[in-house]
């Protein structure tokens, strides 16, 4: 081994096992959305000068841990921990009713980790399979930026809604981006992007402070959480997934993740609940049919995410899918350093399919050896330190300090302005009118084309 690759390897460990640790306990927070969290924090890895593999592998493995985390307060405590998990819920709650709740965090966990290793030889397979038209792709790239945001804004619980606010929000884009060519000599990319990603919040935020709204979301008391008592039926620190789950088991979530590594430009979240209806329709047993649909689903939000950010990342270079136009986005773009458009600069000409398939696997096992065995040893003892110990308003206000200071660093008082005034607009679309941030952010790359040829601007 010579000795670039020791330096790569050395690296992407290094990385992978730092984005499993900060990961897993961000997992372990309810409330804590991908795009608010992975997103900024791999924003910050890539302008603080990590190298591509170095990236890659932080990226994997703080996408793998977390979604083995939050299965944690979903299992536990009935309550998602991120959007993902919430369509587990209901299996989750059953669950939790028949007093085993325990049992359906272990199904979910180890049909997240088995998944997880399925997903990325089938992503960077099918990605190489679809290289050969990159070059089509990319011509083609504002209008199939558009046609995709039509289809996520038709799909979304917004449907018309979502599709006539793409007009009048791509204008409003452009508009803000040529008053920050103005102020600051440049278009932008990090504030716009921080402020679709961190929009919701904002519009809790703007709801909480207005007396009108307040009522929304003021809450009388605390809420309880019953836990469930640690029960261990394995020997040794390293659970074996394939032992924790049944042979019918493994074959549910070893076609649902093959599956749905291949179907990258469907949102995540839609596919965990037809894969979940999938299963429920061809068992009978009620614990059965509970218990095998939480490990398929789990894996199903694995795969998804590995999927999605390889198969673009290999074969086109432009973020092309839900999760490439969210969490990963900043793997495509992240000026200075990464760029898609004009021209093409960012992992996708700096690694090759093999280096993704090596780091990849890297950022998984990494996310093995660290939140697996932690999430199946320690789920009961971390969800009570959290509830205890944690304000999840402390960890909102982490999140909006850091995208204060990404935005600043890009364009200044400017560049924070345009993120607060995005996120304010895109978080009231996405809250009261259900055009949630994959709409935002396919209507933000095709805002150029879309001002263009409608307005001639």
């Amino acid at each position: 081994m010579d000795a670039s690759m020791m330096e790569a390897l050395i690296w992407g460990v290094g990385m992978a096992l730092l984005g499993s640790v900060v990961f897993s306990g961000i997992g372990l927070i309810s409330g804590t959305d991908e795009t608010a969290t992975v997103a900024p924090l791999t924003l910050l890895v890539v302008l603080l000068g990590v190298p591509p593999v170095g990236i890659f592998s932080w990226f994997i493995a703080a996408a793998v841990s977390k979604h083995m985390t939050h299965a944690i307060p979903t299992a536990l405590m009935g309550i998602p921990g991120d959007t993902m998990a919430v369509p587990m819920l209901r299996d989750a709650t059953i669950l939790r009713q028949l007093g085993v709740p325990h049992i359906a965090l272990r199904k979910m966990i180890s049909g997240g980790i088995l998944a997880a290793f399925l997903a990325v030889p089938v992503a960077v397979g099918f990605a190489s399979l679809l290289a050969p038209f990159g070059d089509l792709v990319k011509t083609w790239a504002p209008v199939i930026f558009t046609i995709a945001a039509l289809i996520i804004a038709y799909t979304s619980s917004g449907r018309w809604g979502s599709i006539l606010a793409l007009i009048p929000f791509a204008f409003f884009v452009q508009a803000l981006n040529k008053m920050a060519i103005a102020g600051t000599g440049k278009g932008l990319f990090i504030s716009f992007f921080l402020g679709i990603a961190i929009g919701p919040l904002v519009a809790d935020l703007l709801t909480v402070l207005s007396p009108v709204s307040r009522h929304h979301l003021v809450v009388k008391k605390p809420r309880d959480f019953w836990l469930a008592p640690d029960l261990k039926m394995w020997k040794g620190y390293f659970p074996n997934p394939l032992k924790v789950l049944t042979k019918s088991q493994i074959k549910f979530v070893s076609v649902t993740a093959f599956i749905s590594s291949l179907t990258f430009t469907f949102s995540p979240v839609g596919m965990t609940v037809m894969v979940g209806e999938a299963v429920h329709s061809r068992l009978r047993g009620l614990y059965q049919r509970c218990t095998t649909s939480l490990a398929a689903m789990n894996g199903v939000t694995e795969a998804t995410y590995i999927a999605e950010a390889i198969i673009p990342l290999i074969a086109f270079g432009i973020p092309l899918s839900p999760v490439a136009l969210g969490p990963a986005a900043p793997l495509f773009n992240a000026p200075p350093i990464f760029q898609s458009q004009p021209e093409i600069h960012n992992l996708h000409s700096l690694m090759t399919p093999m280096e993704f398939m090596i780091f990849g696997f890297v950022g998984v096992i990494c996310a093995a050896v660290i939140a697996y065995p932690f999430s199946m040893n320690y789920a009961r003892r971390a969800s009570a330190w959290v509830l205890r110990y944690v304000s999840q308003e402390a960890i909102i206000s982490m999140f909006s300090g850091l995208i204060v200071v990404l935005s600043y660093s890009e364009g200044g008082l400017v560049g924070v302005g345009i993120a607060v005034t995005i996120a304010l607009f895109g978080g009231v679309l996405n809250r009261y009118f259900g055009i949630h941030t994959g709409v935002q952010f396919m209507t933000y790359y095709a805002s150029g084309w879309l001002v263009t040829k409608i307005f001639g601007i």
